[in-house]
């Protein structure tokens, strides 16, 4: 049995930012409660880090980061998408050339390039640089959508070693599973339907709520792993009002109020995006609540 590369609670880490630069004391410290927490890798730089708005070498530097604190201790997966595949190239190189154990890459927004454009563009990153790539499907927003086919093409390429799948639809991994080779890592990009997603077969999730409630997801992912779906309804339960209210206001400023309010780092992020709605505030309070996290 063929085991996939990258399995399990994968968080997709905030950028903390203080007075307009990265604030790279506690983007240490959340990375060390990551850790404590059990989950078992990050991706540093991904959407969920502002990857978006943050410059070259402060993206950069913030995957350096990522590899120097987690120090072997856990999967750094780079966030290394863009548009132009070049520049594509020289972010998986990048990461390379610092120790990542891979990169996550997202379809090119925007741009909308057809399948034979999509499954093009990922070869050549494949073929560019020996680094294990995680395919990023995500088209409410990159505006394309990767298909199975596609994806199933791809899984061929050696250094191609799975997908985040953040389309919500349960329906793709039956077919991910029935068409491509055992090890191609499956991992789920929401959070709300990651349970479900789980039992059908995925290996993991790459999580913005494990931002806030890293030992929840553990141990929700712990008790699927053990065969306990009780015990793993349980917790989704507990945490499905934090999944939601995660995502009332664009993210990942709701995530970087719940970590304020737990006195990790500071609200801030970089525009266009603003500081969460005041009407959302409340929601989240409850969601906390009621996820037990304090």
């Amino acid at each position: 049995m063929n085991a996939p590369l990258f399995k399990g609670v994968i968080t997709a880490l905030i950028t903390p930012l203080r007075d307009g630069n990265v604030d790279e004391d506690a983007f240490a410290r959340l990375l060390e409660r990551q850790i404590a927490a059990g989950v078992h890798g990050v991706v540093p730089m991904g959407t969920t880090g502002e990857s978006a708005t943050l410059h070259l070498d402060e993206h950069q530097r913030v995957v350096e980061l990522a590899v120097k604190v987690a120090a072997g201790r856990i999967r750094v997966i780079a966030g290394a998408g863009s548009s132009a595949t070049d520049k594509a190239i020289d972010l998986v190189r990048y990461a390379k050339t610092v120790g990542a154990d891979g990169a996550l890459v997202v379809t090119p927004y925007y741009n909308r390039p057809s399948q034979a454009g999509l499954q093009a563009h990922f070869e050549a990153i494949a073929e560019a640089v020996q680094l294990p790539v995680l395919l990023y499907n995500v088209p409410g927003r990159t505006g394309v959508d990767l298909a199975n086919e596609t994806v199933a093409a791809l899984a061929a390429q050696p250094n191609i070693v799975g997908i985040k799948d953040a389309t919500g639809d349960l329906g793709r991994i039956g077919w991910m599973r029935a068409n491509i080779t055992e090890g191609f890592a499956l991992i789920s990009g929401d959070d709300a339907s990651w349970l479900g997603y789980q039992a059908a077969g995925g290996h993991g999730v790459i999580s913005v709520t494990s931002n806030v409630a890293p030992e929840g997801m553990v141990a929700l992912y712990d008790a699927v792993e053990a065969g306990d779906l009780e015990t793993a309804r349980l917790w989704q339960d507990r945490l499905i009002g934090l999944h939601r209210a995660l995502f009332l206001d664009s993210s990942p400023s709701p995530a970087k109020y719940a970590l304020a309010k737990l006195g990790l780092c500071a609200e801030e992020v970089r525009l266009p995006l603003v500081p969460t709605r005041a009407d959302v505030r409340p929601l989240l309070d409850r969601a906390l609540a009621e996820a037990g996290v304090a």
